[in-house]
């Protein structure tokens, strides 16, 4: 099985050559860290990579703020594997879907799926699928796996979930499975993808996500979920955040950090209707 690339040429650039730079331009924006990954590579570091959430909107808007994350990636030990757990915008396929094996294709090159963990996860709850009908159009994990090619070559080994049912009782399953699963934590990234609140003001989704974002530091699914409903913060990846916050808790990440904030009003200058987006780190005790 070989995925190729849904968003190429849309959200991020679809030649080899027009898309490496583009990530460097991430890297460097005024809204990004300001400088590139060390181009020794990640073995220089024996530090355990933390848990990102990131953001996956097209590059020109979210892909600064998405660098941050890749950046403290990049500091780290090289994984062996990464786990990108995003949500299903397209409501195709079933509920939370594990992609069960092959390659996805990126301008950058082919990555190949971690076909024993993906069967791992699939034997390890009832909540998993594996499916690839729940992909076949969905950007939120496509969008993370550039940015991944450019810190870590073709050095490693991927597992894609799909999340359409986001409700807090799947979303804490997902974790609670994913905790089981990975039994070499030091080895495996894993990444929530999810934006923010969408299509308010700038002062209103700084207004909204704010708050959001102390309980998703503060590892407080519980109270997440009830500030995203009393702030009606439209985040479209929740169930993907609220999956990797219960992950951290049970695996000990819990020395969470906001890398960045920011919106696309930040990018474009109009800030009457924005989309938010933040990087965040989760860090081993």
């Amino acid at each position: 099985m070989r995925r190729s690339p849904a968003v190429a040429n849309y959200f991020y650039e679809g030649r080899r050559d027009a898309l490496l730079e583009q990530v460097r331009g991430c890297f460097l924006s005024p809204h990004g860290p300001g400088e590139l990954p060390d181009p020794k590579g990640p073995d220089v570091s024996t530090r355990a990579p933390p848990v990102l959430v990131s953001p996956h909107a097209g590059y020109m808007y979210s892909g600064p703020v998405a660098a941050h994350g890749y950046l403290e990636l990049s500091r780290c030990r090289r994984p062996r594997t990464v786990v990108v757990v995003g949500p299903n915008h397209y409501g195709i396929g079933t509920d939370v879907s594990v992609y069960p094996g092959g390659r996805w294709i990126t301008p950058l090159g082919e990555v190949e799926v971690d076909r024993e963990l993906a069967a791992v996860l699939a034997e390890t709850s009832q909540v998993f699928s594996l499916d690839e009908l729940s992909h076949s159009r969905e950007h939120s994990i496509e969008v993370q796996v550039p940015f991944l090619q450019f810190v870590y070559g073709d050095g490693f080994r991927f597992v894609p979930i799909c999340m359409l049912d986001q409700s807090r009782e799947t979303a804490e399953e997902v974790g609670r499975a994913l905790a089981e699963a990975i039994t070499n934590p030091e080895e495996v990234v894993v990444i929530a993808s999810s934006d923010f609140t969408h299509y308010e003001p700038h002062d209103e989704a700084v207004r909204r996500d704010m708050p959001v974002i102390e309980r998703i530091l503060e590892l407080d699914v519980a109270g997440f979920y009830r500030e995203m409903e009393r702030r009606e913060a439209t985040l479209c990846g929740y169930g993907a955040i609220a999956a990797v916050m219960e992950y951290s808790r049970r695996k000990g990440y819990a020395k969470a950090r906001l890398l960045k904030y920011a919106t696309s009003g930040d990018v474009s200058g109009d800030r009457s209707s924005v989309v938010g987006y933040a990087s965040i780190a989760f860090y081993k005790d």
